[in-house]
């Protein structure tokens, strides 16, 4: 399993090898090669320190919906789960994470029914605190309403249905006429459950005020490097438009976002003013040190994971993603 993990992730490197390589040939590579020698190397641990705050933060908000529903497990094999969930960090919409509740039913014996819904609430609460930023720049700076308003509808449509017990089990039941679905309704119930417990109006608020402060140390360090490169558009514009690209990128449902949320930042400090070489190496930039540093301490998380418990041989995980 370990290897056709491997083998998805080296495949994913090599996608983004080929939009990284356009994108510096769209800024001629030459100039981006000279821009990587203007950014200050030893900014590089404070950008990854903050990009861990934010993993940390995250973790805060797993370790509380675990316990929302009952599952007991140690907060050391909690984090140890967490952290190997960030490997998967490279998939659409981040729903290869779903690898967590495998590992989590591993240790803890829970069915997957029941803690699958924790992963739904983790991107519920990560996208609506995006979306308090990208609306309120979008509105701010003019630009993105249209994508920032259409999925904050669907979100907000999405928690309404699912915290009315009435109307979510219509749909269930009608749902179970469906041959093939029948079979799984038990299932469905267990995990509609669930996540009636984590998207209750209370979780929803302190989940999403936690999430916001995880976003906030990344879009902070997107601050940092474009105040590297001389550029000050105020830590706000920063947070919109990594918000608004991290949205844009998960929308999408291409691994990782890739290309379009690169696509987006660049767009966007161009829009600014910014030069298309300095735009895609800010860009490249903080992909690597979000991105790639989330998959990269995922890799290690997963390796110490095994250690610990054994290796992961379950092939069925290879379809999460």
């Amino acid at each position: 399993m370990i290897g056709k993990l491997k083998k998805k992730i080296l495949l994913s490197i090599i996608i983004a090898g080929v939009v990284y390589l356009a994108f510096t040939i769209y800024a001629d590579y030459q100039k981006v090669i000279a821009a990587f020698t203007h950014f200050e190397w030893i900014l590089l641990p404070v950008l990854l320190l903050l990009s861990l705050l934010n993993y940390f933060v995250r973790f805060i908000k797993w370790d509380y919906y675990c316990s929302l529903i009952n599952v007991k497990v140690k907060k050391a094999d909690s984090l140890s789960i967490f952290m190997s969930g960030l490997i998967m960090s490279i998939t659409p919409g981040k729903i290869g994470e779903l690898l967590k509740v495998y590992l989590l039913r591993e240790v803890t014996k829970d069915p997957i029914s029941k803690t699958a819904p924790i992963i739904f609430a983790e991107r519920i609460t990560d996208f609506l605190s995006l979306l308090l930023i990208a609306i309120i720049g979008a509105y701010t700076f003019d630009y993105g309403k249209g994508l920032t308003l259409g999925v904050t509808v669907f979100f907000i449509l999405v928690i309404i249905i699912i915290s009315n017990k009435k109307l979510s089990i219509f749909f269930l039941n009608q749902l179970e006429k469906i041959g093939f679905i029948k079979k799984y309704i038990l299932n469905l119930h267990k995990a509609y459950e669930s996540s009636y417990q984590l998207l209750r109006p209370a979780p929803i608020i302190k989940m999403t005020l936690v999430s916001l402060i995880s976003w906030g140390f990344e879009c902070l360090g997107y601050h940092l490097i474009l105040l590297n490169f001389g550029f000050n558009f105020g830590f706000f514009w920063a947070s919109f438009s990594y918000a608004f690209a991290t949205i844009a990128g998960a929308v999408s449902m291409l691994p990782g976002g890739l290309g379009v949320t690169e696509g987006s930042l660049t767009i966007m400090l161009v829009k600014m003013g910014v030069t298309n070489d300095i735009a895609v190496t800010t860009t490249l930039l903080v992909r690597i040190v979000t991105l790639w540093f989330a998959v990269f301490v995922g890799i290690i998380s997963v390796s110490l994971y095994q250690k610990r418990f054994g290796k992961i041989t379950i092939d069925s995980i290879n379809n999460l993603n």
